[in-house]
This record gives C-alpha cells, sequence and structure tokens, in this order.
C-alpha cells in the first residue's frame, strides 16, 4: 500500500488526526490506531496453530512461527536462545553485555533501551 500524498505530508507536518477514546494517543493513519487498540482490549486474535500462543498482531505471529520452523533463526551464543531476526538478538545480547546505549540528556543514566530511557 502506498500512501496518498495526504498521508505521506503528515510525516513532515506531525499531524495526527486519529486519536484513540481510551487513552488520548494520536495516529497518523488510522490502520495504527486500529493495531494499538487492541493494547485496551486485550484481543491477541493470532493464534499459532502449533503451540497455541496467542498474538495480538500477524507481524507477532509471523516472527514467533520461526521457532517452531527453524527458519532463519539467529541463536545468542550465551545461552541459547533463538530469534527470527537478526536485529533482535542484538537487543537481547546487551543483557549479557551490560551495554547502555541511551543515556538520559538530564542526568546521564544509561539504559538498554530506549523504552527504559522514556519510562
Amino acid at each position: 500500500m502506498h500512501p496518498t500524498s495526504a498521508q505521506h505530508k503528515r510525516i513532515h507536518t506531525g499531524k495526527r488526526p486519529y486519536e484513540c477514546g481510551e487513552c488520548g494517543n494520536s495516529f497518523r493513519y488510522s490502520s495504527h490506531l486500529r493495531k494499538h487498540q487492541v493494547i485496551h482490549t486485550g484481543e491477541k486474535p493470532y493464534e499459532c496453530g502449533e503451540c497455541g500462543k496467542s498474538f495480538r498482531d500477524s507481524y507477532s505471529l509471523i516472527q514467533h512461527q520461526v521457532i517452531h520452523t527453524g527458519e532463519g533463526l539467529y541463536t545468542c551464543l550465551e545461552c541459547g536462545k533463538n530469534f527470527g531476526y537478526n536485529s533482535r538478538l542484538r537487543k537481547h545480547q546487551r543483557i549479557h553485555t551490560g551495554e547502555r546505549r541511551y543515556e538520559c540528556p538530564e542526568c546521564g543514566k544509561r539504559f538498554q533501551t530506549s523504552s527504559d530511557l522514556l519510562t
């Protein structure tokens, strides 16, 4: 799907016309709002046929299914945990290395993930 000109302009203008009635978060695209809303409902409609584990979105299910097929797995040499994407493996490896790439500009404290920095 290619974004329309109006949709693309939102990237530059920062406009987020789609607002979640539950928490007030806003989004550039209606599809992003719909994906977000399952956080509030707890709905996990995508189920793995192999093990029954459920996921909020199809992307997460596809990533999970790699564990069962063994295709394209990236394995942590420290603990043996498998990942479907190399980027996830690299992020995981920070647990073992202690690397903290994200620094708070206010106090200088460092964190392993950007989401930890934001909380």
